[in-house]
């Protein structure tokens, strides 16, 4: 197999700068059209150069792609849209030469309906006990065995041909794991340790704690504490044995975690649990100085208790795009809600999305990155007939789904297809060539060249917490180490406190050497 030594754990996760890859719209190294690891292969002096210390890779495994590879069918196998087992086995070598350590996607609340347990389930096979079968309510069977909702509209059961419903908390092609089977668990130990022995560092875990249902499955009513799905104490063994496992190899975990109640979000995060967890107040806070902070310091006092790092992230794979959240009318943002066609200021949107990118790389913890923030792509409108994510249809058409934040990455200016390679699997906007990163590449002010010098600048905030300084209303300001972070999120330009040198600027402070809204700078004290 060629593999390479397992990773060790120096303590590098802590204050890590991670790179999200949507393999699928990354890069295309084979020209059919879809992102593939020769593309990311290609590309990794790219992200040398961008100095980050990881990259995650959303699911690359063999799957239908019911659910952009959220569904997978067999976790041992590349899909082949993707490449092979031994192509990923030389990424990861590749990039950990160029000193990128490598995360991938566990997503074990459920399997694709494709996956071989399932379908032996299907033919009656004692697989059926690896998955949640229950006869339904009403004279006939004919209703739901209870009122849990999918998380991508409507109910989260589909009956069978034989008159049995099955659970799915996604889409149908996505049937819900049992995991007080045994076997459930030995399975996904075992899957951890084949990526581990392949020099995987870390594995983000998808929709961490939702694994684990009430046996009766009983209805999700008003107040009912416990939830019959979401969050439970017995999930904590799953993680402790995980622990136990990433331990021999020296690898980490980050969990995504939706809790708002932050005693329980932060169990997760004890010494013999997950090491990280996902910070998504942050990411859906509006651009508001008081609420920042808040989100800030609770985030701060939440891990403090245990140890752990806090997590800083502005957007992801599922995500409408920084920019344009940040270039809209009103400051607020509802994480839940997306529209067509929303007003969007993109002007104004991007000074604000440097200005976040400076604030979130000044602060304790890990980063990540999601592939072209550091573009400044914006939201892209998806023709109608072009969407694929499961969430537009399943809402009768009133999401717009996530397609928008997975449009193929533009590469080369010049190029057919902005360089990403064949015609993209989602179409790339007219205008898209503006933000290519070779263009980029040769811009000083561009939001490319600002990610590199944030990432070669980020230590000299050192390690510490941050001290906040005092600061005119709607700026925020605070020391660490010996450096000084101040984003002015207010209507006028604000003076800089006392230093003795500019590290880095958002943007270019006015003639008298204030601070313009929308934009934060890098002080030397």
């Amino acid at each position: 197999m060629g593999q390479p030594t397992p990773a060790t754990d120096d303590g590098w996760w802590r204050s890590a700068v991670i790179y999200q890859v949507y393999v699928r719209s990354f890069a295309d190294g084979d020209g059919d059209g879809t992102g593939d690891l020769a593309g990311v292969r290609a590309r990794l002096p790219y992200l040398a150069e961008l100095g980050v210390d990881a990259l995650w890779f959303n699911p690359w495994y063999r799957s239908p792609m019911k659910d952009g590879g959220y569904d997978v069918a067999d976790y041992r196998a590349v899909d082949p849209a993707f490449g092979t087992l031994a192509e990923a086995e030389k990424l990861i070598v590749e990039a950990r030469e160029l000193g990128i350590r490598t995360l991938v996607d566990i997503v074990p609340n459920h399997v694709s309906d494709q996956h071989p347990w399932f379908r032996a389930a299907l033919a009656g096979g004692p697989e059926r006990e690896l998955f949640h079968f229950r006869p339904g309510r009403g004279e006939h069977g004919e209703l739901p065995p209870n009122d849990w909702q999918s998380e991508f509209g409507g109910h989260a059961w589909t009956r069978l041909p034989d008159g049995d419903w099955y659970l799915h908390l996604f889409a149908p092609e996505q049937p819900d794991l049992n995991w007080a089977h045994p076997a459930v668990r030995q399975e996904h130990e075992d899957i951890l340790r084949f990526w581990f022995e392949r020099g995987v560092a870390g594995v983000r875990i998808d929709s961490a704690a939702l694994l684990v249902k009430h046996p009766e499955l009983p209805d999700v009513t008003e107040g009912r504490d416990p939830h019959p799905y979401v969050d439970r104490d017995e999930l904590h063994d799953v993680y402790r044995a995980w622990r136990a496992v990433a331990d021999e190899y020296g690898a980490v975990f980050v969990g995504e975690v939706w809790l708002p109640d932050a005693e329980r979000f932060a169990r997760y995060l004890r010494p013999d649990e997950l090491h990280t967890a996902f910070n998504f107040s942050f990411m859906s806070c509006p651009w508001d100085a008081a609420r920042l902070r808040r989100s800030i310091d609770d985030t701060l006092a939440e891990h403090a208790p245990v140890g752990a790092p806090a997590t800083w992230v502005l957007c992801n794979h599922d995500v409408t795009r920084t920019v344009t959240r940040y270039g809209r009318a009103d400051t607020g943002f509802d994480f839940a809600t997306k529209a067509f066609g929303t007003p969007t200021d993109l002007a104004l949107g991007t000074r604000r999305a440097r200005a976040a990118a400076l604030l979130s790389l000044a602060l304790p913890g890990v980063v990540y990155v999601y592939q072209g923030e550091e573009l400044g792509l914006p939201e892209a409108d998806i023709p109608l007939d072009r969407i694929e994510d499961p969430m537009h249809a399943r809402s009768g058409g009133t999401d717009p789904g996530r397609d928008g934040c997975r449009v193929p990455l533009p590469w080369a200016a010049g190029e057919p297809h902005t360089g990403f390679g064949g015609e993209p699997w989602l179409p790339q906007p007219d205008g898209w060539a503006a933000y290519a990163a070779d263009r980029q590449a040769e811009d000083p002010g561009s939001m490319l060249r600002l990610y590199r010098e944030a990432v070669r600048l980020r230590p000299v905030f050192g390690d510490g917490p941050p001290t906040w300084l005092p600061a005119p209303d709607g700026v925020l300001a605070f020391a660490r180490a010996d450096a000084l972070c101040v984003v002015n999120l207010s209507d006028t330009p604000v003076d800089l406190p006392a230093h003795s040198a500019l590290l880095l600027a958002g943007g270019p402070l006015d003639t008298a050497g204030r601070l313009p809204r929308d934009t934060a700078v890098w002080l030397r004290a």
